[in-house]
């Protein structure tokens, strides 16, 4: 009988989408569904930005780019670095890519052997271990949970290191908690990373503007890292352009050919029109990332506050990206209507079919304690969604 490969067959379907897909099937019964399950602003791309796409089109950026991307970007992309995060790097060591999700699955396929572990701490965003499994690695899951306010300690880390480890992939801020290491954190990581020879950090810092205590911090920063990091950003959560496609490494220049090299079988380079509006959108004025940062701070609060007026769920407060990720194994072995709660997925399951509220359940994310909500959504939709999710809890006996 005909197979698809093992090599797919090893592979998960992501969670988030099957929820979202869930989710529109029901709208478009009719059913007033709030989607809090996709981890996407609701903003629309700057005009700005847009203008700046329009000229690209009017001036004829219709052919093949280069495949690590256009020289301008490669230069925006650099003084970006310099500017923000004082670091120091050459458009030889900048590979543009078509999303940060290809900028990820291109550092692991380019890095990791057959039987080489990566080290992934939990909760953790959907792809990273599958991705991992693509590459014939296996994917090393760090429990790192509510009460360690979803952190790594160093501590784990150098617990969770064998001759076998050949890459940490870190999140900060967070999908799916929001929690943001601290300079110090960061640090800390780094000296046991720095003890290991051989072993690189793949710092996924798309969320670096989306961020509610000040300054981003990157482990690149630290004497000795910037040569074991690859540093992954974008302009999808930042200047609201998801469906733009364009995310970019940093790395050492061995690595960025590694990846160019790969890039260059299986996509190319990234869209012409998409890399003029990156580019316009890492040139211009910053105020745009600003308006949005705080209208996320305002959102943050509220939900916040308002899960913490919900009997039964554990809330912390996140620090940056736009997700809550609480605690809800309180609920398990309750029941409504024949329904009993066994896991998370099952109480995602329940808010979404009695709620009308679309969330993912913690299991996807490594942790089955919690669930997590994007409040990547209006004020209004996000006061009406925990009004129905504190009104569908409280089924639940």
């Amino acid at each position: 009988m005909a197979e698809l490969s093992n090599r797919l067959n090893r592979l998960a379907p992501s969670q988030t989408l099957a929820m979202s897909q869930k989710s529109g099937e029901m709208k478009a019964q009719g059913i007033d569904v709030i989607n809090m399950s996709v981890g996407e602003p609701d903003f629309n791309t700057p005009d700005h930005i847009k203008e700046a796409a329009k000229k690209a089109v009017d001036e004829n950026f219709s052919r093949y780019s280069p495949v690590p991307g256009y020289m301008d970007l490669r230069k925006a992309i650099v003084a970006k670095l310099k500017n923000e995060n004082n670091l120091e790097y050459t458009t030889s060591e900048i590979l543009v890519s078509s999303g940060a999700k290809q900028s990820v699955c291109n550092t692991v396929m380019a890095l990791v052997n057959d039987g080489e572990e990566v080290i992934i701490p939990a909760p953790y965003w959907v792809s990273y271990p599958q991705m991992v499994k693509l590459a014939g690695g296996t994917p090393v899951i760090v429990n790192a949970g509510f009460e360690q306010n979803f952190k790594m300690t160093p501590e784990q880390l150098e617990a969770a290191i064998t001759p076998k480890t050949r890459m940490l992939i870190l999140c900060s801020p967070s999908n799916p908690t929001g929690s943001v290491y601290t300079k110090d954190e960061l640090e800390a990581l780094a000296e046991v990373i720095k003890r290991h020879d051989d072993l690189f950090v793949l710092a996924d810092e798309i969320y670096e503007h989306i961020n509610y205590v000040g300054k981003h911090e990157s482990i690149a920063q630290f004497p000795g890292m910037k040569e074991r990091t690859i540093i992954v950003n974008g302009v999808s959560k930042a200047y609201a352009m998801t469906g733009w496609r364009i995310g970019f490494i940093a790395a050492p220049e061995w690595i960025v050919k590694g990846c160019n090299k790969l890039q260059g079988q299986y996509t190319s380079g990234p869209c012409s029109v998409s890399q003029k509006a990156a580019e316009a959108a890492y040139t211009t004025s910053q105020e745009c990332v600003e308006t949005m940062r705080k209208a996320f701070e305002r959102r943050r609060d509220l939900i916040v506050k308002l899960a913490k007026e919900i009997p039964g769920l554990e809330v912390n407060c996140p620090q940056g990206a736009f997700y809550l990720f609480p605690k809800c194994s309180g609920f398990y072995g309750k029941s409504y209507e024949g329904k009993t709660i066994n896991n998370s997925t099952d109480l995602a399951m329940f808010l979404l079919e009695e709620g009308h509220v679309a969330t993912v359940g913690g299991d996807a994310f490594g942790d089955p304690e919690c669930f997590r909500m994007s409040y990547a959504t209006s004020d209004d939709n996000i006061r009406e969604a925990m009004r129905r999710i504190k009104e569908t809890l409280a089924k639940l006996k």
